[in-house]
């Protein structure tokens, strides 16, 4: 096998953070703009240079919902493969809890609105679906998967020795 230039070897995927974020037996979901329409997630993002994945899963929700939110447990991470763009996203879901809400703050482009859904709900509204992540991760939340966050080890940049 020959030698590829190293740009060319190393696969990089989309790495996003979600929340799963229920209240009284619904869940906080956002419908937004997509190209193939308006289409339902859990709020979500992708996890940007030198952010911690808890930072951005704060920051997610709150661009998107106005809520803010507290990541309490790592709901689970998975990867999906979109089937038309060719393009690989590793997901790290929470759960947590809603702190409050800013009615003052813009939404982030793209999101038309928030929804309060039951899951019954939302698994109606499968064809809706922005990927098959939103019911899946809601899937893995009612059937009460959990992690600690202590799972999670974000070192400081420049440090090798504890790696």
């Amino acid at each position: 096998m020959g030698q590829a230039r190293l740009s060319d070897a190393i696969w990089k995927p989309h790495v996003v953070v979600a929340a799963v974020i229920e209240e009284r037996g619904r869940f906080l979901l956002v419908e937004e703009e997509t190209d193939a329409g308006l289409r339902l997630n859990q709020p979500a993002g992708h996890l940007e240079d030198g952010e911690s994945l808890l930072d951005a899963v704060r920051r997610e929700v709150f661009e998107e919902t106005a809520h803010r939110f507290e990541p309490t447990a790592l709901l689970g991470v998975y990867r999906w493969r979109h089937p038309d763009k060719g393009h690989t996203y590793v997901r790290f879901a929470f759960t947590g809890t809603v702190l409050g809400f800013d009615p003052t703050a813009p939404l982030d482009e793209g999101i038309v609105r928030t929804l309060w859904l039951s899951a019954e709900e939302i698994r109606a509204s499968s064809p809706r679906h922005r990927s098959p992540l939103l019911a899946k991760c809601l899937d893995d939340y009612l059937a009460g998967r959990s992690y600690p966050l202590e799972l999670l080890h974000e070192l400081a940049p420049g440090r090798v020795d504890d790696a």
